[in-house]
């Protein structure tokens, strides 16, 4: 088994925070993982990326040119990354922020299209965008069981407490159904 994803948004959209939940995961689900984070100086409001990868034998390096998956959180990440992406790979969307027809469907990709922003919104607070793309990217790769995702956010947050616990667990199965429900309804995923 072998996965890698860029994820890329605007500083402060977690970005960062989501790849660090991805790494724990794998490593709790007895993984090999790398991540790597970059963010430009401006961090809140500047561009900010990370690369996992994921697998079951020795990874050789965390750089990744032509990645198997992208979660784009906004339109200049798509633009960055999806040309990247290889076929047949997977791009998980935020279409709160991405306009659909700057979507390459000519690429041989399976195209998520997350309303990321108007979802967490509707759980109560858009600051978890982030955990509903999450959910989305986990539930279309099928890269990691969804309790070790699960149960990293629960860890990340608890100090945080219960409440917050709950919230985001349920962005990230809420980007998950979203995903599921896409599959099932013949539409890009």
């Amino acid at each position: 088994m072998y996965q890698d994803v860029i994820i890329a948004g605007f500083g402060g959209q977690g970005v960062l925070l989501i790849g660090n939940v991805l790494a724990q995961a794998a490593m709790q689900a007895g993984r090999n993982v790398t991540f790597m984070p970059v963010y430009g100086v401006e961090m809140r409001g500047g561009t900010a990326n990370c690369t996992v990868v994921v697998s079951d034998q020795e990874i050789g390096s965390p750089v990744i040119h032509s990645p198997m998956s992208v979660i784009a959180m906004n339109q200049p990440s798509l633009v960055k990354f999806q040309p990247r992406l290889r076929s047949g790979g997977i791009l998980v969307v935020n279409s709160s922020l991405v306009e659909a027809e700057i979507l390459d469907q000519e690429g041989g990709q399976t195209i998520v299209p997350v309303p990321a922003n108007e979802l967490a919104n509707e759980l109560g607070s858009i600051k978890m965008a982030n955990i509903v793309a999450l959910g989305a990217w986990v539930q279309a790769t099928v890269a990691l069981p969804m309790q070790s995702v699960r149960d990293v956010v629960a860890s990340m947050f608890a100090s945080k407490g219960e409440k917050l616990i709950q919230a985001n667990d349920a962005a990230l199965l809420r980007g998950a159904e979203w995903a599921q429900s896409r599959a099932r309804a013949g539409q890009p995923v």
